[in-house]
């Protein structure tokens, strides 16, 4: 298929290439059969302007299709320039070459005149350079235009194969610390485990099946983070206060899936003492374009023997965001007073 489609557009372009040379060899005969209205004198134009362009157009377009990309691109400069220069020789043999002819028919010839014959050689011969040098031209603006927009598919496919790389990391990563939750509760309270279990399989189910697109509705996105945060409550203990707030304009305004679990997630993690007391506060806002997340926690690092996570869930939060919002978002992380407190903005 895109074969095909690489071939349509190259028949566009020498047919549009063929159009403009057909157009400057018709114009001067057509400029002479409206001044003259005589069809004799007209053809004669047309066969010297063919008589005089036929050797340029010929030289412009053995070198768009053969010298320019097998010789000049590939560094073969003198090759390319040898080959043009035999190529304008041979196309325009009895002009260069009547040289000889004249000075046998014609002895008597002043300097003056072979001084204008060689000056008309020579601009001749230089129309003929022109138009290689033209052909070059016009290949390599149409080659750098073909290279750009293949980096810029390729770099839409590698930036897709990125994205859905990084949305698949989340999905492991939040699994394996919710059943570790459940496990652990299970010997202590079977019937909130059951809950748990029920509630971690409506998570599943949208992270599954509703995040297969590039946007969600928010909607989607708060039901996904408030269940989330409420199976993670249970995990709790009377010294922990969490909070939540919501606030949506538009419930169908489309955000990327997934994109603030990894910061809920890292807040439960880092923000909680079984001895201490623990705060953790999660708000989210629309308003408008614009979208802003924040989860503030009291501040409880792990020891680096505990490596669960490993810190991968920011890392691709941060990666995601670049590549689905670049220059259209602001990152604001901090710890102060024993607080970490981070905030993401969206301008959508």
């Amino acid at each position: 298929m895109e074969k095909r489609r690489i071939q349509a557009k190259d028949l566009w372009l020498f047919a549009a290439q063929v159009g403009v040379w057909a157009a400057i060899l018709l114009l001067f005969p057509l400029v002479m059969l409206l001044g003259t209205r005589n069809w004799e004198s007209t053809s004669t134009s047309m066969l010297m302007v063919w008589q005089l362009l036929r050797a340029p157009l010929a030289v412009y377009f053995a070198n768009f299709y053969l010298l320019a990309p097998f010789l000049f691109f590939r560094r073969k400069y003198w090759l390319f320039a040898l080959c043009n220069l035999v190529l304008i020789l041979g196309l325009n043999y009895g002009f260069f070459f009547g040289y000889f002819a004249m000075k046998e028919q014609m002895p008597e010839m002043t300097g003056e005149a072979w001084i204008g014959f060689f000056s008309g050689a020579f601009m001749f011969f230089l129309l003929n350079g022109i138009m290689a040098a033209v052909a070059v031209g016009i290949r390599h603006f149409i080659r750098v235009r073909r290279l750009r927009q293949q980096l810029k598919e390729e770099k839409a496919k590698n930036t897709e194969a990125e994205l859905a790389w990084l949305k698949n990391q989340i999905n492991p990563h939040f699994l394996f610390n919710t059943l570790n939750n459940i496990s652990s509760l299970t010997q202590i309270d079977p019937d909130a485990a059951q809950d748990m279990i029920a509630r971690l399989s409506d998570l599943l189910r949208y992270a599954m099946y509703e995040t297969n697109k590039p946007m969600v509705p928010i909607e989607g996105e708060v039901e996904f983070m408030r269940n989330y945060i409420s199976l993670m409550k249970l995990r709790c203990n009377d010294r922990a206060v969490v909070t939540e707030h919501f606030k949506v304009d538009n419930p169908h305004t489309p955000v990327a899936p997934l994109l603030f679990i990894s910061l809920i997630e890292n807040a439960f993690k880092h923000g909680l003492s079984s001895s201490r007391p623990s705060a953790i506060h999660i708000s989210l806002r629309q308003q408008g374009g614009e979208v802003e997340f924040c989860c503030d926690n009291t501040n409880y690092p792990k020891s680096t023997a505990d490596r669960s996570g490993s810190g991968i869930g920011l890392e691709n939060t941060r990666r995601r965001l670049e590549l689905l919002y670049h220059r259209r978002y602001e990152w604001q992380q901090e710890v102060r007073d024993n607080i970490y407190h981070v905030k993401i903005i969206i301008r959508l």
